[in-house]
């Protein structure tokens, strides 16, 4: 009888995991499977094309808009992001998780304080600090915005990292001479490893696909990034919707980002998880 609970248990398991997979990947699919149709047979509901073409993805290099260049420049942007914030976050969590001084759980609450805040509820004042600092109408200029929007979740993630790690070997660290710095960078880092690479994704993933700051503080066409240039992506006439352009495009700005997933799954979940139990 308990036999039969538990292949009972684990079947609807394995049933409930099946179609949480299915509902997450069907869309995907969909998309992958438009951008290789044109015409009449992007209205057809069967997910293979018939007559698969690359011509969606041809137009996307040879119209109107730099598409190639939006995508250098999102990958500068989201590589800028990512290094700075992780500079800054690592530095932050060793005070935040291995130094004692007064008002820290303050200054915790208050960096959390900051990711409540919407883009939108800002957007005014960001908008004058980036004027002030010459940065308007420029696609490095972004990485001011991402970055601190992304340092709260980089700080949190890696102070309960931090806090995790053998004091014994900070007192060995200290006992041969070692500053915070070295401590830091020489130490701790290569222990780092799973929450570095988690919260880095997830940073590069945020800035990747940000878009109203990029709409907002860019207007030269050059230095757009993707996520405003395929909102940018239009027909020969104002009625035209040119779906297939518009589905390669989404699929050249996932891909990169599902292999990260898959290749730093394991670091991920162990970064993330990082700090939940203790032992």
């Amino acid at each position: 009888m308990n036999d039969q609970r538990t292949f009972a248990a684990s079947a609807t398991l394995y049933l409930l995991a099946a179609l949480v997979v299915v509902i997450s990947v069907y869309p995907f699919l969909y998309a992958v499977a438009t951008s290789f149709k044109t015409g009449t047979a992007l209205f057809d509901a069967s997910l293979l094309p018939h007559a698969p073409t690359w011509r969606n993805y041809n137009q996307l290099f040879e119209g109107r808009q730099p598409f190639g260049r939006h995508l250098l420049n999102s990958l500068m942007v989201s590589t800028v992001t990512v290094a700075l914030a992780l500079v800054m976050a690592i530095t932050a969590s060793y005070a935040l998780g291995r130094i004692q001084f007064r008002g820290k759980s303050a200054l915790l609450l208050a960096i959390l304080a900051v990711s409540m805040f919407p883009q939108v509820a800002v957007l005014s004042g960001m908008f004058e600090l980036m004027q002030a600092l010459g940065l308007y109408n420029r696609a490095i200029g972004l990485v001011v915005p991402y970055t601190i929007f992304t340092l709260p979740f980089t700080v949190w993630v890696l102070t309960t990292f931090m806090r995790g790690l053998p004091g014994e070997l900070e007192e060995a660290a200290i006992m041969d001479g070692c500053g915070p710095i070295r401590i830091i960078f020489q130490v701790f880092m290569p222990l780092l490893w799973p929450a570095l690479v988690s919260t880095g994704l997830l940073a590069f993933i945020g800035a990747w696909n940000e878009f109203l700051f990029a709409l907002t503080f860019v207007n030269d066409d050059a230095q757009r990034t993707v996520p405003v240039s395929i909102s940018l992506i239009t027909g020969a006439t104002a009625y035209e919707v040119p779906w297939g352009s518009i589905m390669a495009a989404s699929v050249i700005v996932t891909v990169p980002l599902v292999v990260m997933v898959l290749a730093f799954q394991r670091k991920i979940v162990s970064g993330l998880t990082a700090g939940a139990v203790k032992g």
